[in-house]
């Protein structure tokens, strides 16, 4: 029997936390989850545009598998019945992942990537693949942002971030290079999270900058991102990246208590300048309501940008070497661009680049040391009217660059509307510290403004 609208709306107006936990418990089923989900995409998809590949009945068949597994009393897995929406850069075994891009038109994986394995076996449903911007970089897909679809919702994780957003499912992955997971979030109004680097194995994702390319995850809230970044994290030895070390506890950590009231440090990143108006005033009018908040200068990281940028070029011309001898032709002149730049990238200048992720951690120790938190905007500011660019990630480079945890959460709205997202940066390997942070903070911006 088919939900009615008011079931359907219900059902999606509950985190992934709470959906894990009436999942469980039988509360509800993992069929009436999904068929709430298809319903929503049935009425938005036409607008937003967030699919590249999607089968509602396939989806129908990983959840009455997943029921019958819990009637039976089998053991259920951390993620049993959430649907999830993965970015098409995934490999999916026997699913379409065509990198967003025409010369993969039709690529059907033999093989799951490391991470949907793992959600497979944590009980998730693979509900389809999200649009991505061309290969991952800059040329942007067909989505279109929810809020408003005259403006852009991001890239290159575009799909996922207007997937969560728009309620057609709770959960998506996406990749970041430069800024593509914080700068999605921050423009759909959804929680995105990048752990630290290495922290989420990348083998069977497709591969741009082998130093950069970091997982990251999209949910409602933090601990949403919490849970799925959890499930995610292992040692592979596919990706040398990755090591063996203990699971952080990072949902358990996000749901705790803070021990004493955070400290924040409000920071300029290079380009700072070029910060909306808007922007800067809601991120003034935060600081002014935190207690033992600092301002902390970023100096000497005004090259940082072009280094994160001479890395990503140069690894990119040789991980898509095999893609642009099958079909230069189709790539956009964008990502030509950027190929043939990283072709003329000297060997000396790519190595000595390299050595700037410890000289970066070295110099934010300081500033760690002294605080929970960095505060930065996570986007220049709203989503840029207009779908021809995915906006700028000046604010984002510079966190994938030094591998530390970085979150947006939607504090803010602009005068159109438009959602905005502050972005909280933490020390490397410090992720569930930093989860914990962002939930009270999300937390504490919605007391106050619960008692205005």
């Amino acid at each position: 029997m088919a939900l009615r609208a008011d079931q359907a709306e219900a059902i999606l107006s509950l985190s992934a936390v709470a959906l894990r936990d009436r999942l469980a418990s039988g509360a509800l089923r993992a069929v009436e989850l999904v068929e709430a989900c298809l319903a929503r995409i049935a009425a938005v998809e036409p607008r937003v545009q967030a699919w590249a590949w999607l089968d509602g009945e396939h989806a129908l068949e990983q959840a009455r598998a997943l029921d019958k597994r819990r009637q039976a009393g089998l053991p259920i897995g951390a993620l049993h019945g959430l649907p999830v929406g993965l970015k098409d850069v995934i490999d999916t075994k026997g699913i379409p992942t065509a990198n967003g891009t025409a010369i993969d038109a039709g690529r059907v994986p033999a093989e799951d990537a490391w991470i949907v394995a793992r959600l497979r076996a944590e009980g998730a449903i693979i509900m389809g693949k999200t649009v991505t911007a061309e290969c991952a970089f800059m040329h942007p897909g067909k989505t279109t942002n929810p809020y408003n679809a005259a403006h852009t919702p991001g890239g290159s994780s575009q799909g996922s971030a207007a997937a969560v957003s728009a309620g057609m499912v709770p959960l998506a992955i996406g990749t970041q290079t430069g800024g593509s997971v914080i700068r999605p979030a921050s423009f759909c109004g959804v929680v995105g999270f990048k752990p630290s680097f290495g922290m989420i194995p990348r083998t069977g994702v497709l591969t741009q900058s082998p130093f950069l390319d970091t997982m990251g995850v999209f949910g409602k809230t933090v601990e949403d991102c919490a849970l799925l970044a959890e499930v995610l994290t292992g040692h592979d030895t596919g990706d040398r990246a990755t090591a063996p070390l203990p699971t952080p506890r990072m949902l358990d950590v996000a749901l705790s208590k803070v021990p004493v009231t955070p400290t924040f440090a409000f920071a300029k990143p290079p380009g700072h300048e070029q910060t909306d108006p808007q922007m800067q005033s809601a991120l003034d009018e935060l600081a002014g309501l935190l207690p033992d908040a600092f301002d902390v200068p970023l100096s000497g990281f005004d090259e940082i940008a072009a280094i994160r940028q001479r890395i990503n070029y140069a690894e990119m011309s040789k991980c898509y070497y095999g893609l642009e001898r099958r079909g230069r032709d189709l790539m956009s002149d964008v990502l030509k661009g950027a190929i043939d730049e990283g072709k003329a990238v000297l060997a000396r200048d790519y190595l000595a680049a390299l050595d700037w992720r410890d000289l970066m951690n070295t110099a934010l120790a300081e500033v760690f040391d002294r605080c929970d938190a960095i505060v930065t905007p996570a986007a220049l500011g709203p989503a840029p009217e207009g779908l021809g660019s995915t906006g700028s990630s000046l604010f984002n480079g510079l966190w994938t660059m030094a591998g530390v945890p970085a979150i947006s959460v939607p504090l803010f709205v602009a005068e159109n509307g438009m959602p905005m997202g502050v972005q909280l940066v933490g020390r490397r390997g410090d992720d569930a510290r930093l989860l914990r942070t962002a939930r009270w903070l999300a937390h504490h911006v919605e007391t106050l403004d619960q008692g205005n």
